[in-house]
């Protein structure tokens, strides 16, 4: 599908030693429609989806998949069941915590993140 979509994708290749905060601003106006985050060891972590001031703004704590089976997150996941609207220039913020409290850090995270312009 192509048109008016595009997607963010982070990874990170190895193994986490410690959480994680990504930044950046977007480039036009957008919704948010769709997350898939995963990785390849057995403990599964969370996140949250905000902005630089207000941290889980669009998703609140959120399990990211592990071995190698990403979950996915959509409307009835985001936070008043909605797509997110979110205006250009806009800090968006991911908080990723891998506290490794089951023995296992995270590896190879990957975060692939959906929107539509306008």
């Amino acid at each position: 599908m192509q048109g008016n979509l595009f997607t963010q994708s982070f990874h990170v290749p190895g193994t986490l030693t410690a959480n994680l905060n990504i930044r950046w601003t977007v480039p036009a106006d957008c919704s948010l429609i769709h997350v898939s985050a995963g990785n390849s060891a057995a403990t599964n972590g969370t996140f949250i989806l905000g902005t630089s001031t207000d941290d889980d703004a669009y998703l609140t704590t959120s399990d990211v998949g592990d071995s190698n089976v990403p979950n996915e997150f959509d409307k009835d996941n985001f936070v008043g069941t909605e797509y997110p609207h979110i205006v250009k220039g806009t800090i968006f913020v991911v908080t990723l915590d891998f506290d490794g409290a089951a023995g296992t850090a995270a590896a190879n995270l990957t975060l692939v993140l959906t929107f539509t312009e306008g």
